[in-house]
């Protein structure tokens, strides 16, 4: 089983960081559905966006592709969030807020699919502080009490602002680790970690992000990775609709 384990973490890595997001989102109900309980399943899954997307983010900056200065409000906002969303787990109905998230997910897929910008190569150069902090809120709330990252979040509000989806894909894979690695700690001081589950997953994780990203920089267009991102919301929330009606 570990080394099944550690398949599907590389493979699911690898797929994911095409459009900079963490695979927590896949990786979570697969282990519950081979027996893992969920409340060890969610801060692996966090940890494992945490590694997997911080690898990607270093392929990003020795290639110069991520823009520091547009990631940095949404990288303290959903850092600081994560941990309240993650501690408002233990409060909150995670079915109906996971009955919005499912809703979010599908628009935001079809989003991706069939939203134009003015111009496929003209896209927005500006930082707008406010809209940028307020998706790293929802992002890092988000990403704290599903126990995923905030990839589905983040990508999908940075395209409707006009942003190259390129760059978003860099950008999400270097906010993602922070709010993950936020709501991991809280997790960890909430309960127990299985550090043997832990590891086998992290390492998965690291190698496919790594090849994942280097693919998409070396291969995919802005169209692609835009279409790749489309895919992946829509899986999500298929995967997530099947986890509700097996409960």
């Amino acid at each position: 089983m570990d080394l099944l384990i550690f398949g599907i973490s590389l493979v699911g890595a690898f797929i994911f960081a095409l459009g900079g997001v963490g695979a927590a989102i896949i990786l979570i109900p697969i282990m519950v559905s081979m027996g893992i309980p969920i409340t060890t399943a969610k801060p692996v899954g966090l940890f494992y966006n945490t590694v997997s997307l911080a690898g990607a983010s270093i392929s990003n900056i020795k290639n110069k592709l991520l823009d520091f200065k547009t990631g940095i409000p949404i990288i303290i906002f959903s850092f600081l969030f994560a941990a309240v969303g993650a501690y408002a787990s233990k409060f909150v109905s995670q079915r109906i807020v996971l009955f919005i998230f499912i809703a979010f997910l599908i628009f935001s897929g079809l989003m991706f699919l069939f939203f134009k910008t003015q111009s496929d190569g003209n896209y927005r150069e500006d930082r707008p502080l406010v809209r940028l902090s307020l998706i790293g809120i929802v992002a890092g709330f988000l990403s704290g009490l599903l126990g995923i990252g905030g990839g589905g979040i983040i990508s999908p509000l940075m395209l409707m602002m006009g942003f190259n989806p390129k760059k978003i894909a860099a950008i999400t894979a270097f906010v993602v680790p922070f709010s993950a690695f936020s709501g991991f700690i809280t997790y960890w001081m909430m309960g127990a970690i299985n550090w043997k589950l832990l590891f086998i997953v992290s390492a998965g994780g690291i190698i496919g992000a790594t090849l994942g990203t280097i693919f998409m920089q070396k291969k995919l267009n802005p169209k692609a990775v835009k279409k790749i991102l489309a895919v992946i919301l829509l899986l999500m929330a298929i995967k997530m609709i099947w986890m509700m009606m097996i409960k």
